[in-house]
């Protein structure tokens, strides 16, 4: 990889188990990485005896008075501060690029149709697919380009957002222009927060559907953001988004044996649309 160029691993709490970290080196990662911590971690001393110089710690409190949260809790048992820091960090570093990844990745997949099945195969390559992931974010000019997860695949080979290849949203893996900066919103939910209000303003977050990134079961993990799901579940969680965007995102049950309540985007109300050249007046 270029030397402008590094992934962040965002961490807390975990500092024996940052399974991102192998799976980089598994997928054929060979660039500059560095594990992000927040100065409230009480295991910070465990993370920088095991990782030294490639731990860098942020201020939480600082961070934390430069963008919304939505709420006035005080708890800040979330990744949204250590999202919203990189931008510093990566300018601090004299960094072009970044790529913002979470701690629990266990592999990096292909997407590909065969016959009339969805298939997946190991990434080996990814410095080459991170610098098209780069390329994208330069030619489409987005704020952020992201990998998809498996839960965009239900339905296999018959998957529409497969077909779509390239979906308006952005989860889990950032991939970030250091100059073009934006702030992730809201202290849960994150992700969904940040591209429905942005998406809502014209700007583009956009994910490839040709690659997925595999990840430990949130509520499987010890550490990390787990504690706050296992405390409210996903219902504060969906409707820190509903707040923010009444008009196009609602509240849905999902699940089959196990519900639970979700958000559902009406992407037709959310974010603005190019029309087709044959409807155009003539």
């Amino acid at each position: 990889m270029n030397n402008d160029f590094a992934c962040f691993i965002l961490s807390h709490g975990r500092a024996n188990n940052v399974k991102t970290l192998s799976t980089l080196k598994t997928v054929g990662y060979t660039g500059k990485i560095y594990i992000i911590i927040d100065n409230k971690d009480e295991s910070a001393n465990e993370y920088y005896k095991k990782y030294g110089k490639s731990v860098i710690t942020f201020d939480k409190l600082n961070i934390s008075n430069r963008f919304d949260t939505a709420d006035t809790f005080d708890d800040m048992r979330t990744i949204v501060y250590a999202r919203n820091a990189c931008f510093d960090i990566a300018e601090n570093l004299n960094l072009k690029y970044f790529l913002e990844l979470d701690d629990d990745y266990c592999d990096l997949e292909y997407r590909y149709i065969k016959g009339n099945k969805l298939m997946t195969i190991q990434v080996k390559n990814a410095d080459q697919v991170f610098q098209r992931m780069i390329n994208l974010l330069e030619d489409t000019n987005a704020l952020t380009v992201a990998f998809a997860q498996g839960g965009d695949f239900i339905g296999g080979a018959d998957s529409k957002n497969y077909a779509k290849g390239i979906m308006r949203k952005t989860m889990n893996t950032f991939f970030c222009k250091t100059s073009n900066r934006f702030w992730f919103v809201g202290r849960i939910n994150e992700d969904v927060n940040t591209y429905v209000t942005l998406g809502m303003r014209g700007k583009l977050l956009l994910s490839t559907s040709r690659c997925n990134i595999v990840q430990t079961t949130t509520q499987k993990n010890k550490g990390g953001m787990s504690d706050v799901y296992l405390d409210t579940g996903t219902y504060l969680k969906s409707f820190y988004t509903v707040m923010m965007a009444p008009s196009c995102v609602t509240i849905r049950e999902m699940g089959d044996n196990h519900k639970r309540l979700h958000h559902h985007i009406r992407w037709d109300n959310c974010v603005p649309m190019i029309l087709d050249e044959s409807v155009k007046k003539r």
